[in-house]
């Protein structure tokens, strides 16, 4: 749908931290007209600017793909780093790790993590990295011609292709094994549903891994397709309606430091319309509305048991799988000192003379 532009003269509107949309956008898109990475990044701008991020507080992260072109496409003020294919984990967690004031934001895709990246893809969950990890996932290696990826489902026909042998990784199955610490599956073309749960990932306190299905009109638009609009629109099942609250006014640009608390847990089991809070520890909230389904976010079997759920019945469930928000980030565990890494000076680096004069009597 066309975004309804200001009259000439016209002052633009300003989210809290002074600045408009516009300030949020990049270059223009050079993929596939109606590729789902185009939507994926239109709601990222939406995301940030509602969510009153400070672009200069968020930096970008990608490997190789048409889901790594993607970071051009938006937050032309934030810095980025464009890296080798299936490495970008370990260039966030070193640059997370260098200045732990920003948020990373990684775009990847079903290519660049699932195959060459996957064991780059486990270690960032279990270090728990404070970054917003996009999997914009479509089947194919759609930068190389369209042939099968690691997600394709088993079956899948392809004109130049043939027929793909092998069962799919499921990304968030994966994610959940690794210990992930928030983990959701949505659909490109349920706009709204990503933009929301995009918001409460920017303001998760450690890795938000977010498999979006997003599909590929050139290579693989099939309507028997897992990673087709029409498949998405007939099969899509959420599990429920999602919206966000800020709990005070102002920029929400970075996340600090939150104590381990007790596990966030919902009372009773949700019934059909009603609507439940869970908080994260920054003091935003998610707002879960039920629908035709009760669901505990909170419950790393009952993630399990809604995806094996989904797979058996050729479903694509979509929605916030999981949340762990008392989890420490690899920054709340590693004692770092209040200036980031990167700022330190020689004079803060440098140890003092006795103490270089302990560790060699110690060691002589």
């Amino acid at each position: 749908m066309s975004e309804a532009l200001p009259m000439a003269g016209a002052p633009a509107q300003v989210n809290s931290v002074g600045l408009s949309k516009n300030d949020y956008r990049g270059n223009p898109t050079t993929l596939c007209q109606g590729c789902g990475h185009n939507s994926i990044s239109n709601q990222i701008i939406a995301a940030c600017y509602e969510a009153n991020v400070v672009p200069e507080k968020i930096i970008k992260f990608s490997g190789i793909g048409c889901s790594s072109k993607s970071p051009t496409y938006f937050l032309n003020r934030s810095f980025g780093f464009n890296s080798l294919h299936g490495r970008m984990p370990s260039l966030a967690t070193g640059a997370l790790f260098g200045d732990h004031r920003i948020k990373g934001l990684g775009i990847s895709g079903d290519g660049d993590s699932a195959s060459i990246g996957m064991g780059q893809f486990k270690h960032a969950m279990r270090r728990n990295i404070n970054m917003v990890y996009i999997i914009e996932n479509n089947g194919v290696y759609g930068l190389t011609k369209g042939q099968f990826s690691a997600t394709a489902d088993k079956g899948l026909e392809l004109k130049k292709q043939g027929t793909n042998l092998y069962l799919p990784v499921d990304i968030c199955m994966e994610a959940l094994a690794s210990r992930a610490t928030f983990i959701a599956r949505l659909f490109a073309g349920n706009a709204k549903q990503v933009k929301e749960v995009l918001k409460a990932a920017l303001s998760h306190n450690g890795i938000a891994v977010l498999d979006i299905i997003s599909p590929c009109v050139t290579f693989n638009n099939l309507e028997n397709s897992y990673y087709s609009y029409s498949f998405g629109k007939d099969k899509e099942d959420p599990l429920h309606d999602i919206s966000f609250h800020q709990a005070s006014e102002g920029p929400q640009s970075t996340v600090s430091y939150v104590p381990p608390k007790p596990e966030i847990k919902l009372e009773a089991d949700m019934i059909h319309g009603e609507i439940r809070e869970v908080a994260l520890h920054d003091g935003s909230t998610i707002i879960l509305k039920a629908l035709d389904k009760d669901y505990d976010p909170t419950n790393r079997f009952e993630a399990m048991r809604a995806l094996e759920e989904a797979a058996a019945n050729d479903w694509l469930v979509t929605g916030l799988l999981y949340v762990a928000p008392e989890s420490p980030s690899l920054t709340d565990v590693s004692n770092l000192v209040e200036t980031p890494l990167n700022r330190l000076t020689k004079k803060d680096l440098r140890p003092a003379p006795e103490t270089i004069k302990t560790i060699n009597d110690l060691m002589f």
